[in-house]
């Protein structure tokens, strides 16, 4: 079958890390760590898996921070090499195993790609499985498979950025008849935004702060918005039409990154700006709550100063290894800071339900809410242009690029 892997090469990884920033055709060429190959349809596992056909799947930001090697290596002990990436995937089910139940062919299913305990065959389960917290399972390189954080980071599973790939059970949901390829493939980033929000669940009149208007950014603005929360809910968008989107989707007052941000926010958070010596501007005063959805130097530093004291700090985005921040504020304000990946078990209206069901209950019930986050189709055989369409949304507008193999199917 066809698929976009990653293959493990200290070199070229060394040299993609030292070129990318400047020359970003090195990140997907031919003396990348990525390639458009032909390889074996992944077997199940055992009689509880089932094989997939993906029918789209997203390009999520962790895939091109991999692919440009700027990330973090904290997480490198948790794949499994050569990997087929994707793990934002809607797609049929193709093949199932003789002990699974409730899944027949041809269903069309999103999959939760984390690969926790049970999906691993181990018992007992570590405390965070127990807890139902799957996203943070504590068992990422044990059981029958391979070593992987998630669908999408482990050999044995593949990815849908494939012809096909193979899941437990328990990492399928059914997608109502109701709902779009374009609606369900969001569902896995919608879910993380979702469990993003509800580690604090802000409620009126407290004003939240959204940082970064990318996907997750507007995935956050819409929980926020779907989840009932109908307090001021201000946003920093850096480009034009993310500002567009964000307006749709329930923000009240979009700022623009650029020098008169301190200025502005300052007047619309009614608080005091002061000058230091050196360095950024320091408030008293500021958001409740910001949500942080880019994960950089800037933007984290910015969360920091742009957040009241007594305040909650959410960082949704995936960080690398910033630099440059003054920890100052945290300890000064005595802020609150989080960390939020992925998905789980939610208490949501008095009642607890998994991450993914809840993601399914609110787009149903919001026909139509995140139709247009999808802005990019394209064939795995032009993934150089689709990761660079992804890479620059300021250039190509793009939202979320998804691959679209429904004409292999």
């Amino acid at each position: 079958m066809l698929a976009i892997r990653y293959v493990k090469s200290i070199p070229r990884y060394l040299m993609v890390r030292s070129l990318a920033p400047y020359w970003q055709d090195v990140s997907t060429g031919a003396l990348s760590c990525i390639e458009l190959a032909e390889i074996p349809v992944p077997a199940l596992p055992n009689a509880e898996w089932v094989r997939i056909s993906p029918r789209l799947s997203g390009i999520c930001g962790s895939d091109l921070s991999t692919i440009q090697a700027q990330g973090s290596p904290y997480l490198s002990p948790f794949v499994s090499c050569p990997f087929v990436f994707g793990h934002e995937i809607v797609g049929t089910v193709a093949e199932i195993g003789a002990k699974v139940t409730g899944i027949a062919l041809g269903d069309r299913v999103v999959i939760e790609p984390a690969l926790s305990c049970r999906i691993r065959g181990i018992e007992p389960t570590c405390r965070q499985c127990q807890q139902e917290n799957y996203g943070t399972c504590e068992n990422l390189t044990q059981g029958h498979i391979a070593p992987g954080l998630q669908t999408g980071y482990c050999q044995s599973t593949g990815g849908g950025w494939s012809s096909a790939l193979v899941a437990h059970q328990l990492q399928i949901y059914p997608v109502p008849e109701t709902l779009s390829d374009e609606e369900a493939v969001l569902m896995e980033p919608f879910s993380c935004a979702i469990h993003a929000v509800l580690k604090v669940m802000p409620t009126a009149p407290q004003t939240v702060l959204v940082i970064g208007c990318g996907l997750i950014g507007l995935l956050t603005i819409a929980a926020l918005r779907s989840l009932g929360f109908e307090g001021k809910l201000l946003v920093i968008a850096k480009y034009p039409h993310q500002a567009e989107l964000a307006k749709t989707l329930g923000a009240d007052q979009i700022f623009p990154t650029d020098k008169l941000l301190y200025t502005q926010l300052r007047q619309a958070l009614d608080c005091q700006i002061f000058y230091p010596e050196l360095g950024k501007p320091v408030l008293t005063g500021g958001a409740d709550c910001s949500f942080d959805c880019v994960a950089s130097s800037t933007s984290i530093d910015d969360a920091l100063r742009f957040t009241r004291s007594q305040g909650n700090v959410i960082l949704v985005g995936m960080p690398s290894i910033p630099q440059g921040i003054d920890w100052t504020a945290i300890w000064f304000k005595e802020l609150h800071i989080r960390g939020s990946y992925a998905y789980g078990l939610e208490t949501y209206q008095g009642a607890k339900m998994r991450t993914f069901d809840l993601a399914i209950k609110i787009i149903q019930q919001q026909s139509g809410l995140l139709s247009r986050l999808v802005t990019g189709h394209y064939p795995l055989q032009k993934y150089q242009t689709a990761l660079h369409a992804a890479m620059n949304p300021g250039k190509s507008k793009a939202i979320k690029t998804v691959f679209d193999l429904r004409n292999q199917e």
